[in-house]
């Protein structure tokens, strides 16, 4: 994606540039530990730095991206919003996200997510 100010050069006023490359929160926390009790993610980029448990991903639509880095000394569930799923795991399943490690989702069909992990 191009950087905000690219976007600025094409006509785009700073918040239509800051809001198409969507909005960041460096200090998450997880917490619950089903898919109804996770942190929602209210940002396109995440960084969970602290809590145990999990985060759950936002209804979104297809297209939609969400990118998580988990900075916590701590694995981490990524669950998918209500009857959806995350690559081929069952509806409603989450995925350990290890610690120092990235995921990069993107809503791909009315109920379905695909993930790319980080090395």
């Amino acid at each position: 994606m191009a950087l905000s100010t690219d976007i600025m050069r094409g006509g785009f006023s700073s918040g239509a540039a800051r809001a198409i490359q969507g909005q960041a929160n460096g200090a998450l926390a997880a917490a619950g530990t089903t898919q109804a009790t996770a942190t929602l993610i209210a940002q396109s980029i995440v960084a969970v730095t602290s809590g145990t448990g999990g985060v759950r991903l936002p209804s979104g639509n297809i297209g939609d991206e969400v990118e998580v880095l988990n900075l916590n000394t701590a694995d981490i569930t990524i669950y998918p919003p209500t009857s959806e799923q995350i690559n081929n795991l069952a509806a409603n399943a989450g995925f350990l996200l290890g610690q120092y490690t990235a995921v990069k989702v993107k809503k791909f069909t009315a109920t379905r997510w695909m993930g790319f992990l980080s090395a």
